[in-house]
Order: C-alpha cells, then sequence, then structure tokens
C-alpha cells in the first residue's frame, strides 16, 4: 500500500500503513459461521484473513497528528512469523514519502492500546530499551484505557504490552495538562485540535475512540475496531472475538451508522484490505458501505 490522500474540507489528511498481518477468520468474526463470513474474506489454507495496519495521518493546523502506530518493530521474528506480518518499519517509510520523518510529529493518539495500534509508539534504543519512536509529539490515550493496559485481567492480558505506552510516562501522573513524559490522558470526548475530536465507542474495549475530523461541513472518521471492516456496519451481528463487551459493540455500530449516514460521512476502516474508505447508503431495509477510494498518486 501507498498513502492513500483525501480531503475533510479544508484539511488535508492520509491513510498510512504499517503493513498487513493474517489472523484466524474465527477470531476475527467470532461466532459467526465460516460459511458466511468466507463470502466477504476469503481466507488461506490455513483458515487466517488478512487484516491491514492502516494509520491516520492529519496535516493540522496545530501540526501533524498521527492517529495509531501499527505494530512497529520491536517484534521478534518469532512472533513477525506467527502473525505472517509483512512490511518492517513500513509506517516510517510512508511518512517518509510523503515528506515526514518521525521528529515531525506532534500528536500521536491511539484509538486503543492493542498491540496492533499501538506497537510503533515505541522502539528499541541502542542499549535495547523501549523510547518513544516520536520524540516531539505528546501520547493521547483514554484514562480507562490505560488503567486496563495497565492492570490487565485474565483476559485481556496477553493483548496489553507495557514496552508499547509505559516508556512514555508515568500512567499515575499522566493527564491532559501534562506528565513527567509524553504520555497524555483524555477523559471522554474531547477536541484535540481544530477540527479533530475523539469519540468514545465502547465494546472491543471498555474504552476504545474513534477519531472525527470536521471542516467546512464535511466529515471523516477513523473507525479502528469499533468497526474494522465494511461489513462491520453492514451486518451489526458480526463481532469479533477480540471484542470485550460485544453486546456495547453491536450498540456502538448502531449509534455510528445512525450517525454516519445522516452526516454523509466519510467511513475510514483501519483493517479492511478491499474498501478502507467508504460511505454509508440505504435502501430503507439494507445497508451498504459504498466504497470511496482516495487518490493514489504517491
Amino acid at each position: 500500500m501507498t498513502p492513500l490522500r483525501f480531503q475533510v474540507g479544508d484539511v488535508q489528511a492520509y491513510l498510512v500503513s504499517d503493513g498487513v498481518f493474517w489472523v484466524d477468520g474465527g477470531t476475527a468474526f467470532g461466532v459467526v459461521p465460516r460459511v458466511l463470513w468466507e463470502q466477504v474474506i476469503e481466507p488461506d489454507r490455513l483458515h487466517r484473513v488478512p487484516m491491514e495496519l492502516r494509520c491516520l495521518l492529519i496535516e493540522s493546523d496545530e501540526g501533524l497528528i498521527l492517529v495509531d502506530t501499527g505494530y512497529g518493530d520491536k517484534l521478534s521474528a518469532r512472533q513477525r512469523d506467527q502473525l505472517a506480518l509483512e512490511g518492517e518499519r513500513r509506517l516510517i517509510g510512508e511518512l517518509a514519502t510523503l515528506g515526514y520523518r518521525p521528529e515531525d510529529v506532534r500528536l500521536v493518539v491511539n484509538t486503543h492500546l492493542h498491540a496492533d495500534h499501538c506497537g510503533g509508539n515505541t522502539i528499541f534504543d541502542a542499549d535495547g530499551r523501549a523510547v518513544p519512536t516520536f520524540p516531539n509529539a505528546r501520547y493521547l490515550v483514554q484514562r480507562l484505557e490505560l488503567a486496563d493496559a495497565t492492570f490487565p485481567n485474565e483476559r485481556t492480558r496477553n493483548t496489553y504490552f507495557g514496552e508499547n505506552f509505559l516508556p512514555l510516562g508515568d500512567p499515575r501522573r499522566a493527564t491532559l495538562a501534562g506528565s513527567d513524559g509524553a504520555l497524555r490522558m483524555l477523559h471522554g470526548d474531547a477536541w484535540i485540535a481544530s477540527g479533530v475530536r475523539t469519540m468514545i465507542t465502547p465494546g472491543h474495549t471498555r474504552s476504545h475512540q474513534a477519531v472525527i475530523i470536521e471542516s467546512l461541513g464535511e466529515t471523516a472518521v477513523f473507525l479502528a475496531d469499533a468497526a474494522a471492516w465494511a461489513v462491520s456496519l453492514e451486518r451489526l451481528a458480526w463481532v469479533p472475538a477480540f471484542d470485550v463487551e460485544p453486546l456495547a459493540s453491536i450498540e456502538t455500530k448502531h449509534a455510528l451508522r445512525d450517525w454516519a449516514f445522516r452526516k454523509d460521512a466519510l467511513l475510514l476502516f483501519q483493517h479492511d484490505m478491499g474498501t478502507p474508505a467508504g460511505r454509508l447508503r440505504s435502501d430503507g431495509e439494507r445497508w451498504s458501505v459504498e466504497p470511496a477510494i482516495p487518490e493514489m498518486d504517491w
């Protein structure tokens, strides 16, 4: 994938990728029978489906904003093999394609703290210590998400890894105003820059957040794992096994779908290989996502 460029009012933004990984189809689609989901996404011989690692880059008046950071490059060879992960340091390369360095990013927003969304927050330095990948950036995360990641339970402990967020600052001291490091905490929906805001979308995690761009009457929403694929908004009951609160996921998708349809919002899908962006359509009975592919001129 090369960077995909799109405009929301007078805000310039891009979808950039950290690569592709593969997960078990049953995990990706939960209790949905394979005979149904394989009509949408074809599995490989190991019954895995591909998932793009898209991130959102926004050129805001307050500086460069990066939403999510992919897996990054701290994984071992064994971990990369297990994920069939394609593309090492790909995100950094795509930023370079656009003329940007890690030092140029001023704000990093994590939709949540699962490894495929925040692994690129940090890199190993020459001494093997995890340090911020984007040294001049503040990192924004929801307070409840940070608490859940710092003190995981039996189910979630294999999805949160401290090296991806603890080097950014002490979670006990992080606030929106400041901390002893780069880490900042949000408490619910928040405006983070001119025309850019976050919105709590619970279900995948308790405090998952989407990122919305609004400018000159136009709207785009980076859905992350609130709706990882276009089919997530077409068939609301298709809930991934990853989601910690399945019923909340369905309620969130109902609300998102109604809101996005009213706004005619551009939907940005983080993991959908075939549909990076689209708009909702309805004939009164059925819903569909009409692809709206951003420009690919890089």
